[in-house]
């Protein structure tokens, strides 16, 4: 069988994963915080006998695009987001990781969770809001409670944990969340800058997103023609062979 059919499945295979990539990122488009997932792929030489002019696809690495997504005012009380780098505090069962999506809520024991559920985490460990407290998110990361029968007593509840570690230093889980490579926790980082009341748009260019997922389909296209083409060469050999036979 001719070596091209393993070429262009190599090729064809990481055209798919390509595809599920794109397909991701389309559907958190409107995700807030949400990061665009990226595929890098290489080529690696064929070896053996005869001339070197074959190679395998193969994925080098996947990542996350960091780039910022468009800040956009909510108004509610219990959104923010932060303006420039860096990211949330929230607690998972594997231990601290780190999100862009500030749209938290306040569960029925007062906790302060993101909207799926997760602790978020202030400098001094997770946050409580008393019952019938209007909280708001000062630039800071500090976190006011309001009564809502007394609003002149407001008290400060604590401060988001804001971290900023290097882009290097975190990698993407396939929960969405970011966590540090080393598996240790970030440090607190009282530079980073939190805008209330607003939330931060996925950064998905949904446009470009379209135009990768016609490109992938044209290149899967491509490769499952030249799988084609050496199995019409292959029956035309063997045709041959048989014939002179």
């Amino acid at each position: 069988m001719d070596r091209l059919i393993y070429v262009a499945m190599t090729g064809a295979k990481q055209s798919m994963q390509r595809q599920a990539t794109i397909s991701s990122n389309l559907a958190n488009a409107a995700t807030p915080g949400f990061r665009a997932d990226l595929d890098t792929f290489r080529a690696v030489p064929v070896l053996g006998e005869g001339a070197q002019t074959r190679a395998f696809v193969v994925a080098q690495t996947t990542g996350a695009d960091l780039s910022p997504g468009v800040i956009q005012s909510t108004g509610r009380d219990m959104d923010a987001a932060i303006n420039g780098d860096g990211w949330f505090t929230v607690q998972t069962g594997s231990g601290e990781a780190y999100t862009r999506n500030g749209g938290f809520e306040i569960d029925a024991s007062g906790l302060l969770k993101t909207r799926s559920g997760l602790v978020v985490m202030g400098e001094n460990g997770p946050i409580t809001v008393p019952d019938n407290t209007r909280i708001s998110f000062g630039s800071d990361g500090t976190i006011s409670g309001t009564p809502l029968d007394n609003p002149s007593a407001t008290t400060d509840l604590g401060r988001l944990k804001l971290v900023n570690p290097a882009g290097t230093d975190v990698y993407k889980g396939t929960d969405g969340l970011f966590r540090m490579r080393d598996g240790s926790a970030a440090q607190t980082d009282e530079n980073v800058e939190v805008a209330p009341d607003a939330l931060e748009n996925s950064n998905v260019n949904a446009v470009d997103e379209l135009v990768n997922m016609i490109s992938s389909q044209r290149h899967y296209d491509m490769q499952v023609q030249l799988i084609q083409s050496a199995d019409t060469n292959a029956r035309s050999v063997a045709s041959i062979i048989q014939f002179s036979s």
